[in-house]
């Protein structure tokens, strides 16, 4: 198992899907949970910070998350809503929400079984999250933490909503990430931060497949995968998750 965390903005969920459809592993998106359950508490029209009712939504909530790295389906009660969960309301309401102790708690306890299972299948998945490597599965054989600087963040923010044809700016974006960065760290509830044993990966300068290769290499040092050197990180042909 791979844990990948780190702030918006760093790359997480284009990397985490790439390496997962390298390793020939299962894919969790943990922010896409929360995402999905600040949706549901939005169209209920419950107010984000109202910490009993949005608890309580989260409970009634009926979603569905898949765990393939080339289509992860996102339904909420049988809608898919992988395109409504990235809009600008909801991206201002889920650190309010993910900042609910029931919320978490359910969610986590989700993610576990979710892992549990996909490990049981497939015998590997790449997990990408705020809190992986120091709540959701601490135990994971490797933890990377993804930072970029603030203004490549902002920009690739920018970028991504431009092209899914949501209103952006770099100067909007940029305020976005840096009031959600202070939320999530700053909460009493699995605030973000890296694990101590994480390693930390800037993806400022690096283009995504140049992560891809130095986490690969990560993964085949770390003995998780097959059909590799572990003294040079270099594989003599597709990479397997070891079992």
């Amino acid at each position: 198992m791979v844990a990948l965390d780190g702030p918006s903005g760093t790359g997480k969920t284009t990397v985490a899907r790439k390496l997962a459809a390298r390793l020939g592993a299962g894919y969790l998106d943990t922010g896409a949970m929360y995402r999905i359950v600040t949706l549901a508490v939005l169209r209920a029209g419950e107010d984000p910070a109202d910490s009993a009712a949005v608890g309580h939504r989260a409970h009634g909530t009926e979603f569905t998350i898949g765990t393939s790295p080339d289509q992860p389906e996102l339904r909420l009660a049988g809608e898919d809503v992988a395109a409504d969960i990235r809009g600008p309301e909801v991206t201002r309401a889920v650190s309010a929400v993910s900042a609910v102790p029931q919320v978490r708690e359910l969610l986590v306890s989700r993610q576990r079984r979710i892992i549990a299972d996909v490990l049981a299948e497939t015998g590997g998945i790449v997990v990408e999250g705020r809190d992986i490597g120091t709540v959701v599965a601490p135990e994971s054989p490797l933890k990377v933490y993804l930072t970029a600087s603030a203004d490549v963040r902002a920009a690739r923010r920018s970028g991504q909503d431009s092209a899914a044809g949501r209103p952006s700016s770099v100067e909007a974006a940029r305020e976005s990430v840096e009031r959600r960065d202070h939320l999530d760290s700053t909460r009493a509830a699995s605030p973000l931060r890296a694990a101590e044993d994480a390693v930390p990966v800037d993806t400022s300068e690096l283009s995504i497949d140049q992560v891809i290769v130095a986490l690969s290499e990560l993964a085949c040092r770390r003995g998780l995968l097959e059909g590799c050197d572990a003294e040079t990180g270099a594989g003599s042909g597709p990479a397997e998750v070891a079992r």
